[in-house]
C-alpha cells in the first residue's frame, strides 16, 4: 500500500487543529506541520500527533509556505489540508478505501471540497481540489494567495469530500492586501491571480474596480474556461450592485460563449428578470436551470442548490405573480422535495394551504 504524508501550514488554531488532525490522523502515515507564527498553543496541539514540527516565516505567500511544507513530505503521496477542514467518519472511509486501491501510476488525486452548508448539513458550495499528490512527480503551489496546483499527468477522481468547517471568521482583508503588495511592488497578476483579485474587490464592495478587473481578465481571454464563467457571474453580480441590470444579464450571456449554460448562472438570470418583474421570462431560465446538467468534475464552482431546490421554488414565486396558483404550488411540492424542513418550503405550503381553507364560518362542502 502506498503511503501518504499529510502536510499542513497553520498559524494559531488551536482552537481547529485538534479536530482535524484527529479525524485525518487514520489515513495519515507522516503528518508534517509548518507553523508561521503561532502564538497560541497549537505547536503543542500538533505535538501530540507528530514530532515533525517545523518554522516558516510568513511572507504574505501561501505557496511559498505550502512548497515547504510539501518539501518535508517523505511519503509516495503528499496530501494537504486547512486547520479548519475534517474528515467526516464517512469520507474518512472512502479516502481509506482510495489509498488502499492508489498506485503509483497515478500522480494526482482530486477530491470534492465542500465548504458552505445549509441548516441540514448538505453543502451549498463544493468543487474538486487536488488533494492527494504523488511526491515525486514534483509537483509545485502557484499563487501567493488562493494557491492551487494546476493537475496534471494521470488523475483520479473520487467522490471522497473534504469538510471546511469555519468556526470563526478571519482576517477579511489579508488576501486583498497580498494582492495590492504585489501590485504595488510592479508584480503583475497572472490570469488566475486577476479573476480571484477581482473577487476580492467585490467581496470588498468596491464593485467600479471590479468589474474593470472581470473586463480586463475576459478580453485577454487567457483564463481557464471553469475562471471564465464565474467571472461572468461575478461581473454580473457588480453591475447589479451598480444598478445596470441589463449590463448584467449581458455579462451572464457572455458566459455561453464558453460551454453550455450552467444552471448557476441560469439561476442568476432568472433572479435578475424577476428583480425586474418579468416572471414569465424569469420562470423559462429556472425552467432551462432545472434541466442542466451538473459538472462537478470540471473544477467549477457549484452551488448544488440551483440545480434543483432554488429553480424550483422560485418557479412557485413566478407562477404565483402570474396567477397561476395551482402550478405556483406543484413547484412549490418539487422544491419541498429536496428540502422537505425548508422554511420557504413549508412558509409557502401554509399559504397555499390558506387558500383552500374554507372562510370562517362558512359551510363545508
Amino acid at each position: 500500500m502506498v503511503t501518504v504524508s499529510l502536510c499542513m501550514i497553520v498559524r494559531d488554531e488551536e482552537a481547529v487543529l485538534e479536530r482535524c488532525l484527529a479525524s485525518a490522523a487514520p489515513l495519515a502515515d507522516e503528518i508534517v506541520i509548518v507553523d508561521t507564527g503561532s502564538t497560541d498553543g497549537t505547536r503543542e496541539i500538533a505535538g501530540r500527533f507528530t514530532h515533525g514540527i517545523y518554522d516558516f516565516a510568513w511572507s504574505d505567500d501561501f505557496s511559498a509556505a505550502r512548497n515547504y511544507a510539501f518539501s518535508k513530505g517523505t511519503g509516495d503521496f503528499l496530501m494537504w489540508l486547512d486547520a479548519d477542514d475534517v474528515l467526516l467518519p464517512a469520507d474518512l472511509q472512502k479516502f481509506l478505501e482510495v489509498k488502499a486501491r492508489l498506485t503509483l501510476e497515478t500522480d494526482l488525486v482530486m477530491a470534492p471540497y465542500h465548504t458552505a452548508f445549509d441548516a441540514d448539513g448538505q453543502p451549498l458550495f463544493t468543487y474538486y481540489r487536488e488533494r492527494l499528490l504523488r511526491r515525486e512527480a514534483g509537483f509545485r503551489w502557484e499563487g501567493a494567495v488562493h494557491e492551487a496546483i494546476p493537475p496534471a499527468g494521470r488523475i483520479l477522481y473520487t467522490d471522497a469530500a473534504v469538510t471546511h468547517k469555519k468556526e470563526r471568521p478571519g482576517d477579511p482583508d489579508r488576501n486583498l492586501r497580498i494582492f495590492q503588495k504585489l501590485l504595488d511592488a510592479g508584480t503583475p497578476l497572472a490570469p488566475r491571480e486577476q479573476f480571484y483579485y477581482a473577487r476580492e474587490l467585490y467581496y470588498h464592495k468596491d464593485y467600479g474596480q471590479a468589474a474593470a478587473v472581470l473586463t480586463g481578465f475576459l478580453r485577454e481571454n487567457e483564463g481557464w474556461v471553469e475562471n471564465n464563467i464565474d467571472a461572468c457571474r461575478h461581473l454580473a453580480y457588480c453591475y447589479l450592485a451598480l444598478g445596470q441590470p441589463d449590463k448584467a444579464l449581458a455579462a451572464c450571456f457572455y458566459s455561453f460563449r464558453y460551454d453550455l449554460p450552467r444552471a448557476e448562472t441560469l439561476c442568476e438570470i432568472g433572479r435578475i428578470l424577476l428583480g425586474q418583474n418579468r416572471p414569465k421570462e424569469a420562470a423559462y431560465w429556472y425552467k432551462l436551470a432545472l434541466s442542466a446538467s451538473r459538472k462537478d468534475t470540471s473544477g467549477a464552482f457549484v452551488l448544488p442548490d440551483c440545480y434543483d431546490y432554488l429553480p424550483s421554488i422560485q418557479l412557485c414565486v413566478c407562477y404565483d405573480r402570474m396567477g397561476n396558483q395551482a402550478l405556483a404550488e406543484q413547484y412549490n411540492e418539487l422544491a419541498g422535495r429536496y428540502k422537505p424542513s425548508d422554511p420557504a418550503y413549508l412558509h409557502n405550503k401554509a399559504y397555499f394551504d390558506s387558500l383552500k381553507a374554507p372562510a370562517a364560518g362558512s359551510d363545508r362542502v
